[in-house]
């Protein structure tokens, strides 16, 4: 993991497919994009990253979270439940991004709170096009919170 970059967006990704998770990181690069991004591969260390605990008692507050719905331990509905359940949490906007096009997946993630909900791209040149929409509108447009109190 690299130094965080000042004023950079920290951004937690919770990716299982160590090739996803490269292109995602390389494709926030390739878009001169202002991130600092911790990429986690399973539920658990995701919980943990965010409570700041076990290895990941340094880690920063993330800005917001890329979270894969198909995980190998504790499924993403129920970490997507956990931190939209929890007030010092819930103001971090999660984008679900799965492989997943099941309209029953579309609708639990936003019954669950979910800010978006994303269809991961087939093709490497298709990640940078959706790294480059994510920084037009949630990095660009959107207002995200602040620190917040426990």
């Amino acid at each position: 993991m690299s130094p965080p970059i000042e004023d950079a967006i920290t951004i937690l990704l919770v990716e299982p497919n160590p090739g996803d998770a490269r292109l995602f990181s390389e494709s926030f690069e390739d878009a001169n994009i202002a991130s600092d991004i911790h990429t986690v591969t399973d539920g658990e260390a995701a919980l943990d990253f965010v409570h700041q605990r076990n290895d990941h008692a340094e880690s920063p507050r993330p800005d917001m979270i890329l979270l894969d719905f198909q995980l190998p331990d504790v499924d993403g509905a129920d970490i997507l439940s956990e931190l939209k359940s929890e007030r010092a949490l819930r103001s971090i906007p999660v984008i679900v991004l799965t492989s997943s096009a099941s309209e029953e997946d579309i609708a639990r993630s936003y019954d669950l709170h979910a800010n978006a909900y994303v269809q991961k791209p087939v093709e490497p040149d298709e990640f940078i096009d959706l790294v480059r929409s994510f920084e037009n509108f949630w990095l660009t447009f959107v207002r995200l919170p602040g620190e917040q109190l426990s």
